[in-house]
């Protein structure tokens, strides 16, 4: 019989070759732990280097053990019992073992017969105890109503490396996940109702959203239906839609999800960037489908995707020198773009004619005023620089600085953002002032995400032969929509910038 939970989606691709099954059976009593067998790991290995027993519980839990009947029947010699009626009270009901994440929680459930399973891992060891205790699906597979009668039930489709993940889990607590066992561990979590593990490997993914995994985990997030984590990826393709579509990762998605991508409104990116992001996405598809990479076969694997792209809102130069001659296009749709770019009566276009709102700047004022003095704000390579750090996950898209404090200057500056001591991004450019006590801003390359409750470090090194303005009256917390900022005074700062006053009035930022 295979065991499986009705309702979930089946378990992610993977390019191994099929795993053997687990199977499992009911055991009598938990045998000894082997010789030099250790109890866990902390380390980052997929499973303990020895089965880890429920006889390790017991000996943890002496206590409980001592209080057992010593006529406790064994399941060889008894039927299993009848399951108890159950209600949502009751200590051993289904949700109070999904809904109990504790150690010491379970190890009320390990010293019973619900607690008794013996799995047999496809390796060839010998049969060892573990808790069934902590899943309703586990306690429904052999104690339910429509219990298993068959001495060894097989499970074929969870990975060996993520069922033992979710083994350890059950007796320990202990969560090891990496990278290339998550998702798996994920699906197992999901399948046999483990909350607590399921939350903790979504924990992981956030944690672990880069450039080039965000689509992948985008698809992946619809898959497992987690609402909280679809949202988490779309805030990080908004903000970084440049990097995500020049990134491997988003060639390896499937059309349906390339089209929902390509329709999003908040791309913070321009539009000739998304047309060359699909030509790459159709050379991909080719290989996959074993088609030659021609025009023609680029522009049918793309199928209608490729009047997603707003090509009218490229400027007339970009779409010239990219688009037109990139050959997917027909010549009468090309003659018909130069048409609506030049002339007076605008042909009819099949592109989406209106540009992408995209992302709206936020900017964090931490000065209540402003002001100049004959003998300072002087720039001599020095460093000005404050810490930050915000109540919620944003992106910093660059820094808003004060210019000259006696009529239009040019400055040169470097920008840079740290998170303990490591630059994670920096941006050498120029800017010009005009004499007013306006800011004016400086952008880094690429937005660059940041996580709550961390600080980070925002610098700038300005050298330009005038005096400038400087900030006063700072603030030590500022409110800006849903973002709490709070800022400290920096060792990097050589200048005199500080929480007080000094330069870096304004974080500019996307959330």
């Amino acid at each position: 019989m295979h065991a499986a939970a009705p309702g979930l989606p089946s378990p992610p691709r993977r390019s191994a070759p099929d795993l053997p099954a687990f199977a499992c059976r009911t055991a009598p009593e938990a045998p000894a732990r082997p010789e030099g067998a250790e109890r866990g790991s902390t380390g980052a290995e997929a499973a303990p280097k020895a089965p880890f027993t429920a006889a390790d519980l017991a000996n943890s839990n002496a206590g409980a053990a001592v209080g057992r009947k010593a006529g406790q029947r064994s399941l060889h010699s008894a039927p299993a019992p009848a399951p108890p009626t159950l209600g949502n009270n009751h200590p051993e009901s289904p949700e109070w073992r999904c809904c109990s994440p504790t150690l010491r929680e379970r190890n009320a459930l390990i010293n019973n017969e619900l607690g008794r399973v013996r799995w047999l891992t496809p390796d060839g060891a010998r049969p060892q105890v573990r808790p069934g205790c902590r899943s309703s699906v586990f306690y429904t597979m052999f104690y339910g109503d429509l219990a298993e009668v068959k001495s060894e039930i097989h499970i074929p489709d969870v990975e060996p490396v993520a069922f033992l993940i979710l083994l350890k889990y059950m007796y320990s607590d202990e969560i090891d996940l990496e990278a290339d066992t998550v998702l798996a561990t994920l699906y197992a979590a999901k399948k046999y109702i483990v909350p607590a593990l399921a939350k903790a490997c979504i924990n992981f993914l956030e944690t672990s959203l880069k450039a080039k995994n965000a689509c992948v985990l985008l698809s992946q997030s619809w898959l497992f239906e987690e609402p909280e984590l679809t949202q988490r990826c779309w805030e990080f393709i908004d903000a970084q839609a440049e990097m995500v579509l020049r990134s491997e990762g988003f060639c390896e998605i499937d059309r349906q999800t390339l089209e929902i991508i390509i329709t999003r409104e908040a791309f913070n990116t321009k539009e000739e960037v998304v047309f060359e992001a699909l030509l790459n996405w159709a050379e991909a598809e080719c290989k996959r489908q074993g088609l030659p990479v021609t025009p023609g076969n680029r522009r049918h694997v793309l199928g209608r995707a490729l009047y997603l792209v707003r090509i009218p809102t490229m400027t007339l130069e970009e779409f010239a020198k990219g688009a037109a001659q990139a050959d997917i296009l027909t010549l009468e749709e090309t003659h018909a773009i130069f048409l609506w770019y030049t002339a007076t009566n605008k042909p009819r276009l099949d592109f989406p004619l209106t540009k992408r709102k995209g992302l709206s700047p936020q900017r964090c004022h931490r000065f209540q005023s402003s002001a100049y003095r004959s003998n300072q704000w002087q720039y001599r390579g020095h460093c000005d620089s404050i810490q930050f750090a915000v109540d919620r996950r944003v992106f910093i898209a660059g820094l808003s600085l004060y210019g000259s404090s006696s009529g239009k200057a040019e400055y040169s500056v470097k920008i840079e953002l740290k998170r303990l001591g490591m630059v994670l991004t920096q941006n050498l450019t120029k800017f010009m002032s005009d004499g007013s006590g306006n800011t004016f801003p400086v952008w880094f390359e690429h937005p660059v995400q940041v996580e709550q409750d961390i600080y980070y470090t925002a610098s700038a090194v300005l050298d330009g032969s005038n005096l400038s303005y400087f900030g006063q009256e700072g603030m030590t917390e500022v409110q800006c929509g849903k973002v709490a900022f709070q800022f400290q005074c920096s060792w990097d700062s050589t200048n005199g910038t500080g929480v007080q006053g000094g330069q870096i009035p304004e974080l500019i930022f996307c959330a």
